[in-house]
């Protein structure tokens, strides 16, 4: 697969967009380095398709400063014929003509432009936030398939020295020999299940090397103990709305609709159009100079469209109500899942340390004959299991509390220069 590569003028935009600021912390040691992470999300297509975007709305905001309006050149070349002689005499004109914005529009078409240019920057600064999201959730995949291909792995070996342990009571006379298939057919389950959870980490890392080629990957996962919230949700609430792109997005377009409305009413005034003209008649005997003026009349057509374009300055207030509503019930959610889901990893480490003590203390009356291979291979399942769980219940805790910074731009350094 060919990589996409950035043309000059996107990675010029690129570097005019986003400023990287100073780290807000070391590097986590269970996710990738910052800068590689930056790198990773400044090649993908979106962002690299959201900076180009940047460049065409810098271009349509000088359409709109420039106005609709632009300069004509008019001129007529006639032939008179005299009736009464038969003269043939030459007459011509030429003429320049343009239509004048009404004081008050210039300005309202300058703030337009503004707003207009600072859509395109959160729009890239928006589409780098989602990137991110989007590494953030299939790295989480990865270290979970890894973690679980650790675990089955582990849990292989501890079965094959189980089966090793079975052959000594066997050939001592102390266990009979069906036992040893038991042991045997344990060992191949968790065999299988090591390759599912295999196939589903290369699965993870196959979505990664597509989507973030540039990104590096550790050869094992590196799970570290999550840290809890150390802020009352009112903190992140503010800081994840202060810096949020898509609630900033819905406030410019809102703050666009309002010019185009107030955009509409002053056109309720119509622009003149002036024209200066240079005629002579006769072969040059008769010369005029003139100024000419015409002025639109105020219609139906003008009026319904200051109407439609005050009601969608109505609407688009109401969406950005829509997204600020919505965006703090997902940062409420979000806040509670981090805690919630840092509480269930105590719980399941506190279980997983107890299944993991009475599995030893089973496995080690089985090499005395004071318990069966049941109740040892039952011991061991319950210990996967309850590992499996815990390590799920961590990395949920770890994902969870990241995807809240990441959220609110406590995570990465990734914030767009869009103020």
């Amino acid at each position: 697969m060919t990589a996409l590569k950035p043309s000059g003028l996107s990675l010029l935009a690129l570097a005019a967009l986003f400023t990287v600021q100073p780290a807000l912390a070391a590097d986590y040691a269970d996710l990738p380095p910052q800068q590689a992470v930056l790198t990773a999300l400044q090649q993908t297509p979106a962002v690299l398709a959201a900076a180009a975007g940047i460049q065409a709305q810098q271009a349509y905001g000088d359409m709109i400063k420039a106005g609709p309006y632009e300069w004509s050149v008019q001129g007529s070349d006639a032939q008179r014929r005299i009736f009464d002689t038969g003269q043939i005499q030459h007459d011509w004109s030429v003429g320049l003509t343009t239509t004048i914005r009404m004081p008050g529009k210039s300005g309202l078409d300058d703030k337009l432009a503004e707003q207009t240019v600072q859509s395109g920057t959160l729009s890239a600064g928006d589409a780098m936030h989602e990137a991110a999201r989007k590494l953030l959730s299939i790295w989480f995949t990865w270290l979970s398939a890894s973690a679980q291909s650790d675990l089955w792995q582990q849990q292989t070996g501890l079965l094959q020295q189980q089966v090793e342990a079975v052959r000594r009571r066997v050939r001592a006379g102390d266990a009979a020999s069906v036992e040893i298939d038991l042991a045997q057919a344990a060992r191949l389950q968790a065999q299988v299940a090591m390759e599912q959870a295999n196939l589903r980490r290369n699965n993870a890392t196959n979505l990664l090397h597509t989507y973030f080629p540039s990104l590096p990957l550790p050869e094992h996962c590196n799970p570290v103990p999550p840290q809890a919230l150390d802020q009352p949700l009112a903190y992140w609430m503010e800081t994840g709305l202060s810096d949020n792109h898509e609630l900033q997005l819905a406030r410019n377009a809102s703050r666009i609709a309002q010019l185009r409305a107030k955009r509409a009413d002053a056109d309720l005034v119509p622009d003149p159009t002036v024209s200066v003209y240079y005629m002579s008649q006769r072969e040059g005997l008769d010369t005029f100079t003139g100024v000419s003026v015409s002025v639109p009349i105020t219609g139906t057509l003008r009026h319904r469209t200051s109407d439609a374009e005050r009601a969608r300055a109505d609407m688009t207030l109401q969406k950005e109500s829509q997204v600020e509503q919505r965006l703090r019930g997902e940062i409420g959610n979000a806040w509670n899942t981090a805690q919630s889901a840092w509480q269930n990893w105590q719980l399941t480490r506190s279980a997983s340390e107890l299944t993991g003590h009475n599995a030893d203390k089973i496995a080690h009356a089985y090499t005395l004959g004071e318990a069966s291979l049941n109740d040892v291979l039952l011991a061991r399942r319950q210990q996967l299991d309850a590992r499996l769980i815990e390590t799920q219940a961590e990395l949920d805790a770890a994902e969870s509390r990241y995807r809240l910074m990441l959220d609110t731009h406590h995570l990465w350094p990734i914030e767009a220069a869009s103020r």
